[in-house]
């Protein structure tokens, strides 16, 4: 079972991921702008790999973003792929 939670400092904060209770991988954002975050790192821990964890992460950023209205610039190589590759977040990007 996972848990996605996410925690604000400011204008940074992070969507960590649990699995079975252990934080498992975090995505991080910079917000820009007032309407603007900048996904700027997505990494899982390598003992939870091939879980489709990094991709719930991306998922929830950009759940986040629709829900604030704000828009996604992903600088993170592998937000950007996610992004690329699923055209029902598209809609989040700047």
């Amino acid at each position: 079972m996972t848990e996605i939670k996410h925690e604000k400092n400011g204008s940074k904060g992070s969507f960590d991921i649990y699995y079975d209770g252990k934080k498992a991988g975090s995505m991080t954002y910079t917000g820009a702008d007032q309407d603007t975050m900048i996904i700027d790192h997505t990494e899982v821990s390598e003992e939870f790999g091939g879980k489709g964890l990094a991709k719930q992460l991306v998922f929830a950023g950009a759940k986040f973003a629709r829900e604030n209205g704000k828009k996604v610039i992903p600088l993170c190589t592998y937000a950007k792929a996610t992004f690329e590759k699923n055209a029902d977040i598209q809609d989040v990007l700047a």
